[in-house]
């Protein structure tokens, strides 16, 4: 199982504790110190289900300096974007097999 943090963030903290608590096998990446590639980011959201647009941090003041919520910028420009910027990236992201969990996260569904 491969989770991708940030180490200050609080959410990451509890989620990793979590983790170790269960004596789960975790390998840990701070993506702020170890940036992904647009390749892995890509692949993360295909993991997920989900879009893009819809793994961004709203909270982030990235998210507000460039307008995000009025912007019409495509799936792509928005990966390049979370390159860019990693704080606009919902986190923690949990990896487990071939399915990514993003944000906070329901332990009971990564059985």
């Amino acid at each position: 199982m491969k989770i991708f943090h940030k180490t200050s963030c609080i959410t990451c903290k509890k989620t990793i504790s979590e983790f170790q608590r269960m004596k789960a096998d975790i390998e840990k990446r701070d993506f702020f110190k170890d940036p992904f590639t647009e390749t892995e980011l890509q692949k993360i959201c295909k993991m997920t289900g989900k879009k893009p647009s819809e793994l961004l941090r709203k909270r982030d003041k990235m998210y507000k300096d460039l307008d995000l919520e009025n912007s019409k910028k495509t799936e792509n420009q928005i990966v390049k974007l979370m390159v860019k910027y990693p704080g606009l990236i919902l986190r923690p992201i949990i990896i487990t097999k071939n399915k990514a969990f993003v944000g906070k996260i329901d332990m009971k569904k990564l059985n």
